[in-house]
């Protein structure tokens, strides 16, 4: 999304198969950007073996154990997807009493839209910016350690964008027209395991 990063009341963490979520918020914390972060997310099929105790879980411990207090942060373990994300989100803030007028949303680099466009959606009155641990592209691809399993996830989070929209459950986004013809290319080269028949 290419938003300048600001100070915020919270930084919330997607969950995702990325630990680039974790080390991203632990820079925003360090660097007092942010003074309390909470981590989103359960399990997916795409982060059971990566993260077996959960998202949220293992983002938390990658913050303690670089240098983030436990007081400053909260999680919420039950989310499944984007949406949920949001939604369980605020209950665990509300139940903590904490009421954030901004935050930071943190997610994989190619997430960052439909994190956006889904949290405009649903949790309107929030001012957002959003960011990512975004490493060289050879780096990142390294890291999550399979090219094929990135280029997936990267076709469905594009095909997320219009369809999420369509369906209510996001603010609708342009689309520029390259992007959409990369998109079919890589369908049409048979990078469909993360498509929504």
């Amino acid at each position: 999304m290419k938003h300048q990063v600001r100070p915020a009341d919270i930084a919330i963490g997607l969950g995702s198969h990325d630990i680039g979520v974790a080390v991203r918020a632990v820079e925003l914390f360090k660097d007092k950007t942010v003074p309390r972060l909470l981590f989103t997310g359960a399990n997916a099929p795409t982060t059971i073996e990566r993260f077996p105790r959960g998202e949220a879980v293992h983002y938390r411990e990658y913050a303690l154990t670089h240098g983030v207090p436990d007081e400053a942060i909260l999680i919420e373990t039950a989310a499944t997807n984007t949406a949920e994300n949001f939604q369980l989100s605020k209950e665990v803030l509300r139940q903590h009493r904490v009421e954030p007028s901004s935050a930071i949303l943190i997610s994989r680099p190619y997430q960052e839209r439909r994190s956006f466009a889904t949290c405009k959606k649903l949790w309107p009155e929030l001012d957002v910016v959003c960011t990512s641990y975004r490493p060289p592209i050879d780096e990142y691809v390294a890291g999550i350690g399979d090219a094929q399993f990135v280029i997936n996830m990267l076709v469905g989070d594009t095909q997320r964008i219009k369809i999420f929209a369509d369906a209510g459950y996001a603010i609708p986004q342009d689309v520029p027209d390259d992007v959409q013809a990369a998109y079919v290319r890589l369908v049409e080269a048979g990078y469909t395991s993360r498509l929504i028949r």
